[in-house]
């Protein structure tokens, strides 16, 4: 099936950018990242930054546009059936256009990615070295909230996290 992500969540002075693959079904169907329930995205964002992890998804946002955070994925589009990554089919997805949203917004110097798919989907389809319009960007690549990534505890995802989300 082939899936559409969404638009980019940012504010123009945006210094960061967290990029996940493509969203899963339940957040397409809502049209909001990270709905799925049992996402700990929202939960340990919330917990680090600041805010109700269970505030109205406008107000999420606002949380994290608020502090310089942007959202968005690697993928455009994709064939993928349900909404596991590795499901994915990489042979014809089509990456979105990291370089004009870095080119609009120009304080981004980090991309955190929320799993190690996003990160490889990312050097294969956009950067391999990230480089990008001649700039050097900081790339980390963080363990994933999905719940299917079950074998990391929610502690160590939070600690990750909250390395890659400090100031500075």
């Amino acid at each position: 099936m082939l899936r559409t992500s969404l638009p980019p969540v940012a504010s123009p002075d945006a210094r960061l950018l967290i990029l996940g693959s493509m969203p899963g079904t339940r957040s397409l169907e809502l049209q909001q990242y990270y709905a799925h329930p049992r996402n700990g995205f929202w939960p340990i964002v919330g917990a680090l930054l600041g805010f109700d992890p269970a505030a109205p998804y406008p107000q999420r946002l606002g949380s994290l546009t608020g502090q310089r955070i942007a959202l968005w994925d690697v993928l455009r589009s994709c064939h993928r059936p349900g909404s596991l990554d590795a499901a994915i089919r990489v042979a014809d997805a089509v990456p979105n256009d990291v370089a004009e949203f870095l080119a609009t917004h120009p304080q981004v110097e980090r991309v955190l990615f929320n799993g190690t798919t996003a990160a490889k989907l990312f050097q294969r389809r956009v950067s391999a070295d990230g480089v990008i319009a001649g700039r050097q960007l900081r790339l980390v690549t963080l363990p994933s909230t999905s719940p299917a990534n079950a074998g990391i505890s929610v502690e160590a995802k939070r600690a990750a996290w909250w390395e890659a989300l400090r100031p500075g």
